[in-house]
């Protein structure tokens, strides 16, 4: 048996890549499937029969993927090893009447989407990226890439009160970016500029999903940099990882799992959509690889009986100048492999079988890990694991990277520990 693929250096390097033309779920999922293209998978449509031959294939569905590689001679009742996770993340999105303005500005009206650290998108130079539905039904991803909108804050002079009780943002009312002068507002505007940006006739544009992200590029960061600081790393970093991770996994001749790969939509807000976690799109996508390789009912209960996820999210690495919000024995460290994420009360879906799944891979792999669990006094956040494990009765174990300054406009992490937790993944899904 030959030895695993390592990722290095470089691992980090094509993350920044990934993360720079990746300004929304919709491009995500489009650089995704470009990557497994590459590596020998082809796409499949929903509406379509699906066969039971070998290989690797995949789904799109808006913002949402689902890759998966069947070994030659896999039986129907075959487990699956799956890794989730998102590829949403906060941020400030068009409204359906987008064309707004006031005092001589022309502003956009946009709505907070997740739950982002509003400070963040202050008085940063932002591009405007998504997708446009045409008239014939047909999408165009769309991408202005160049400083094209801001959020101005207000002067010190004007809220000397800043300083000391601290910012303060009306959503509806601080929050509008401008993108230009002018006294006349022109409903229609905006989707004009973006059909002539996209070379579309005036009018062909009937629907669109639209979002703000900032221009500045992911950069490593510090004297020796060891810190990467960027975008939409929760969850793009995950994302990355696994469709690198389910490549190699599909280059192996000895596989005894099916390896998944699911990319989900709205997690930022609950995960309820037909792109999301709480959705059917994982389930129904494993039943019909179950029954397109002639298996029953009882197959697929089998196969799910043996299935394990790991849901792949960021989390919270310890911060230096608010340790004390951390709990005070477990402080996960930037740089020191991916973290584990337990929770009692079921916030994350990890128990102790599930811990020893994840413990064996990073042996595996070589790869040291750490556990998160939140401080008592404080709240736990949650993510894709528990829904997942309810919705489709699989064992999932919650785990991601340790960054700083999450649902922030622009997010940190260790230089080591993308191609760590890619390197833990590739192990997972070799079994």
């Amino acid at each position: 048996m030959s030895e695993p693929s390592r990722f290095d250096r470089g691992h980090t390097d094509d993350l920044l890549t990934f993360l720079a033309a990746s300004p929304t779920p919709y491009h995500a999922v489009a650089n995704t499937a470009e990557r497994l293209e590459k590596a020998g998978f082809r796409q499949v449509a929903e509406t379509d029969a699906w066969d039971g031959t070998s290989g690797g294939k995949y789904v799109l569905r808006g913002g949402a993927i689902v890759a998966w590689f069947v070994p030659e001679g896999a039986a129907p009742h075959t487990p699956f090893r799956i890794v989730g996770a998102h590829t949403d993340s906060p941020n400030l999105r068009v409204k359906p009447r987008p064309d707004t303005g006031a005092h001589g500005f022309r502003q956009v009206a946009v709505e907070i989407y997740g739950g982002p650290l509003l400070n963040s998108w202050l008085d940063r130079d932002l591009g405007l990226a998504g997708r446009l539905t045409l008239r014939d039904g047909s999408t165009r991803l769309v991408n202005v890439d160049r400083p094209l909108l801001r959020v101005p804050q207000l002067a010190i002079h004007l809220d000397r009160s800043v300083s000391a009780d601290g910012l303060k943002l009306d959503k509806q009312r601080h929050l509008q970016p401008i993108w230009g002068l002018g006294d006349d507002v022109h409903d229609g505007d905006l989707i004009a500029f973006l059909e002539e940006e996209s070379g579309l006739a005036p009018g062909e544009v009937t629907g669109w999903d639209l979002m703000t992200h900032s221009v500045e590029a992911p950069a490593y960061l510090g004297r020796d940099q060891d810190l990467v600081a960027g975008p939409r790393m929760d969850n793009l970093l995950s994302l990355h990882a696994g469709v690198a991770a389910l490549a190699s996994a599909a280059a192996r001749e000895d596989l005894q799992y099916i390896p998944v790969l699911a990319g989900f939509d709205h997690e930022e807000n609950g995960s309820q959509s037909d792109t999301g976690a709480d959705g059917p799109l994982l389930g129904g996508v494993l039943e019909r690889s179950v029954f397109a390789r002639g298996g029953s009912y009882e197959d697929r209960a089998r196969a799910f009986a043996g299935t394990v996820c790991l849901s792949s999210d960021t989390g919270h690495a310890v911060h230096p100048n608010y340790a004390e919000r951390h709990d005070p024995t477990h402080h996960p460290r930037v740089n020191g492999g991916p973290i584990l994420k337990v929770n009692v009360n079921n916030r994350y879906a990890t128990d102790g079988s599930g811990r020893a799944v994840f413990a064996s891979a990073c042996e595996k792999a070589g790869v040291p890990f750490q556990t998160f669990v939140s401080n008592n006094s404080m709240p736990c956040g949650t993510t894709i694991g528990p829904i997942t494990a309810a919705r489709h009765g699989i064992k999932t174990v919650d785990i991601g990277v340790a960054i700083l300054s999450m649902h922030s406009a622009r997010e940190l992490c260790g230089d080591q520990d993308p191609y760590l937790l890619a390197n833990a993944l590739v192990a997972f899904l070799e079994g």
